[in-house]
């Protein structure tokens, strides 16, 4: 085989890599939040989710109800609601998973979370255990949820 044919070969292979890898990431991780006001205000009671999880208009219809926020009022002054939903705006889902409005705007009732949680791979009773206590606590299982990574080799289901 010749110097050039072999080089050619090696870049293509190189760059399939580097495009398999690329996919890959995508599949397990979406970007964490990294607005410092979001990060405060909605890590005070749960993980600050990553953004990429919901919609913009899940993450517009949250906002603008967070005196209701699932039960406990949640209530921002108006700077910080204006600065946290024009950041969750450009930082919602644009991933795959993320093809409709789940109802409710909960993410626990998405389509690409009870694909990836359904009953075979995750037990109903995992969520009644005291480490793990709702489907919401992404963090008992997926230690770097924070981060925004969900990759399932990282899954630690406490007992």
């Amino acid at each position: 085989m010749s110097h050039s044919i072999f080089i050619r070969r090696a870049l293509g292979s190189l760059a399939a890599a580097a495009a398999m890898a690329a996919a890959h990431a995508d599949t397990t991780g979406v970007r964490g939040a990294t607005l410092p006001t979001y990060q405060q205000e909605c890590a005070a009671c749960h993980i600050a989710y990553p953004p990429g999880l919901l919609p913009a208009a899940s993450w517009q219809r949250l906002m603008g109800s967070l005196g209701q926020h699932f039960g406990t009022d949640a209530s921002l002054d108006d700077a910080s609601v204006s600065a946290i939903s024009a950041w969750l705006k450009v930082n919602s889902g644009t991933y795959k998973r993320v093809s409709e409005e789940p109802p409710q705007d909960r993410i626990t009732r998405s389509a690409w979370f009870l694909r990836k949680h359904n009953a075979h791979e995750v037990p109903p009773e995992v969520w009644r255990r005291p480490a793990v206590g709702s489907a919401s606590n992404c963090a008992a299982c997926h230690g770097n949820a924070a981060q925004g990574q969900f990759s399932e080799r990282d899954i630690r289901i406490p007992r």
